[in-house]
């Protein structure tokens, strides 16, 4: 029996192994993930393949961070076009002698090939660098995260080498279509044929056994993202951009709300878990992590998906782990051979039963979320991470009725007054009283005069109630007036968006508001409002439309945007400021508004505009979303402080913004620093105003 006989056995058997290992790793996770819910996707299939063509090949997502964007994209298309050559190498260990058969243009192929491995390899000694040398902080540095540039670099290595030897092996003549290859032949030139034969079956192997050990690696790392990642992507999101799924307080069969078990998320929801790259970039622009807190998005991501792990191997009894013999100490495993939920119960270690709240994930960690979506943005794979906390705050408040004393505090005001201070919903329309100079009907005394309105202006509980707002809310109006443009508020007949109940996780609230908010609307017939509030803007653009709004919403800076172009307003006024603008979550990376707000203090005069180190899609969060802003920041640095420092690092004479919330923190920011008297905190509309009228000026606001 020939040598080239027994290599073919040896392969074919080492090589069908490791792809049933594969198979079998691969369908335990698709067997894991189909323990969820079943979800509803929402994108086209148009949508979809322009989602791969620029996230999965584009590499979009991985470009936000430049040097490891480059790392990842020199890895990614490297390794694809070197498969080609893993074939030929394949191809020579099979039918010594031989190669692919390209003709005329195999010399060029293998100059490509081997220009490809030597990219790869720089790569992975980049990488590396980044990893080990440079100390990334985002980036783990244990023995799994290192592993993988292990097998990559071990491939080109050895395939490398294999070459080298066949070259000696089989006496080839030195050639410019393989440098490499040809240097490593020549600096082994003193082995006898025979020696180097043995060489290249030893490096042939040890490429084959990285490869397909490289192979069987991938279901059961993070590596999986390599097939969950672009699955992920294909399949898009089950809701909006800035959306968040209903529940049906009418389905009789729910015993709870909110979620609890891993089960009770979608199967898209539990498809992220797998998709993770555990990159680190959500959990490096983390406002929570970055002050100190206790949340990490990609550890919760983490704990859920080893949860998942284990939940799964005892109700479907798959090994997670392959190849068994090797894995059997696991806790996965042991769970998987204990055949089933009631045998599993006998052991110490059963996640049949575990609480994702409390068990998996602590309370604090759900907490701390400002659910500004930076992670989200910042995710490569198109992860959700804000869905899954907010699903689980749902269980918390309404299924066992706990929640933060004071979000406690701010649900009760809401419900018993329609405003988170608890003052009294009559003196909803009192901010008016304080400049009788301006026109700011009620709909109510819209219809008494006989005349129709523009706009629909929701005020919102900040600019009704707070002291500060209603100069924001007073100054939209002036514009307003001076634009020409007739607007109504709904006075005291307004009622809470909903936005705090909802992202606290009290639903049902949320959607009694909008129920009694949409009613009045349609009575009203009002088919265009604007707001000052970027949260307002978002649950009615985005969430109320689910429960049957159909109006045109606004934020007040697309609308002065509007009327700047057509000339309704002009500034004429110099404001000499250096501007440092920041952007609200909800208004920039909920609703994608981020030129208009800049475009109107650019046409402001005098004006000069900077921008901080993190700004638009980047912008740090001020603190205050979901549902923060009612609540106090026991751990680590106040998240409004660490946002004023980076505003402050530009030597602004003002900090512009566009939002309520915003305000309010960047406001006790600049005073928690001792910077109130130095520099100012506007809203745009404010500035504007300063410019618009002669008599006013920035030190009057």
């Amino acid at each position: 029996m020939s040598l080239v006989f027994i290599n073919w056995i040896l392969f074919s058997v080492v090589t069908v192994y490791a792809i049933y290992l594969f198979a079998s790793l691969v369908k335990t996770r698709r067997d894991y993930i189909k323990l969820g819910q079943k979800p509803e996707f929402i994108l086209s299939k148009k949508e979809r393949i322009e989602a791969v063509m620029t996230m999965v090949f584009g590499q979009k997502k991985l470009l936000k961070d430049k040097k490891s964007g480059i790392i990842h994209v020199m890895l990614f298309y490297g390794f694809i076009l070197v498969q080609f050559s893993a074939i030929d190498v394949i191809w020579k260990g099979l039918s010594p002698g031989s190669h692919l058969p390209l003709g005329p243009f195999y010399p060029a192929f293998t100059l490509s090939q081997e220009l490809v491995v030597v990219m790869i390899l720089v790569a992975v000694v980049w990488a590396f660098h980044r990893r080990y040398v440079e100390k990334l902080v985002r980036l783990k540095r244990n023995f799994k995260a290192g592993l993988v540039l292990i097998f990559i670099g071990g491939l080109m290595i050895s395939k490398l080498f294999a070459k080298g030897m066949e070259m000696i092996w089989l006496d080839k003549q030195a050639t410019f279509a393989e440098p490499i290859a040809t240097a490593i032949a020549t600096a082994f030139g003193w082995m006898s044929e025979g020696a180097a034969g043995v060489g290249f079956f030893v490096f042939w192997w040890a490429h084959l056994l990285f490869l397909l050990t490289f192979l069987v690696y991938i279901p059961q790392s993070k590596h999986a993202h390599l097939i969950a990642g672009p699955a992920n992507v294909w399949l898009g999101p089950t809701h909006k951009k800035g959306q968040l799924e209903a529940i049906d307080f009418e389905d009789e069969e729910s015993e709870k709300f909110g979620k609890n078990q891993i089960e009770d998320f979608d199967q898209k929801q539990l498809l992220d878990l797998y998709a993770c790259v555990e990159c680190g970039r959500c959990t490096s622009v983390c406002p929570a992590t970055g002050t100190g807190k206790i949340l990490s998005p990609m550890d919760l991501i983490v704990k859920m998906r080893d949860h998942l792990t284990e939940k799964g191997a005892v109700v479907t009894s798959r090994a997670p782990w392959m190849p068994k013999f090797a894995f059997n100490h696991t806790l996965g495993n042991r769970l998987a051979s204990a055949g089933g939920k009631e045998a599993a119960a006998t052991l110490e270690e059963n996640p049949y039963d575990t609480n994702l709240i409390g068990e998996v994930i602590t309370e604090e960690e759900l907490w701390a979320c400002t659910t500004c979506r930076n992670c989200e943005d910042q995710c490569p794979v198109m992860n959700e991470h804000v869905d899954k906390i907010i699903d689980m705050r749902r269980y918390l408040v309404l299924t066992e009725g706990q929640m933060d004393p004071e979000a406690q505090r701010t649900i009760k005001n809401i419900e018993k007054q329609g405003n988170p201070w608890g003052i009294n919903r009559k003196e909803r329309e009192k901010w008016r009283e304080q400049d009788e100079t301006l026109d700011i009907p009620t709909v109510k005394d819209m219809k008494k005069r006989g005349e129709d309105f523009d706009y629909l202006f929701f005020v919102g509980s900040m600019g009704s109630y707070d002291n500060r707002s209603q100069k924001i809310v007073r100054a939209f109006a002036r514009i307003m007036n001076e634009a020409g443009v007739t607007f109504a508020i709904l006075g005291n007949k307004e009622k809470n968006s909903g936005d705090t109940p909802r992202r606290i996780g009290n639903e049902f609230l949320f959607q009694e508001l909008a129920t009694a908010n949409i009613q009045e609307f349609e009575k009203n017939n009002i088919k265009r409002i604007v707001t000052i509030d970027p949260h307002t803007y978002n649950t009615f653009k985005n969430e109320y439309p689910d429960f049957g709004l159909d109006a045109e919403v606004y934020h007040h800076t697309e609308l002065i945007f509007k009327w700047l172009k057509e000339g309704r307003i002009r500034p004429k006024k110099e404001v000499n400021e250096t501007i440092v603008y920041h952007d609200s979550c909800y208004l920039g990376r909920y609703n994608d508004v981020y030129d208009p707000p800049r475009e109107i203090l650019k046409a402001i005069p005098g004006v000069k505009l900077v921008e901080m180190e993190r700004n638009r899609e980047n912008g740090m969060c001020c603190g205050a979303g979901g549902g923060m802003m009612w609540m106090e920041e026991n751990t680590g640095t106040r998240v409004n402080e660490a946002r004023t420092e980076q505003a402050l690092a530009t030597s602004p004479g003002v900090i512009g913004s566009a939002c309520p919330y915003c305000l309010t923190m960047l406001s006790d920011g600049t005073k928690a620093k001792e910077m109130e008297d130095s520099v100012k905190t506007l809203d745009v509309a404010e500035i504007v105003v300063a410019s618009l009228q002669e008599e006013t000026s920035l030190s009057h606001i």
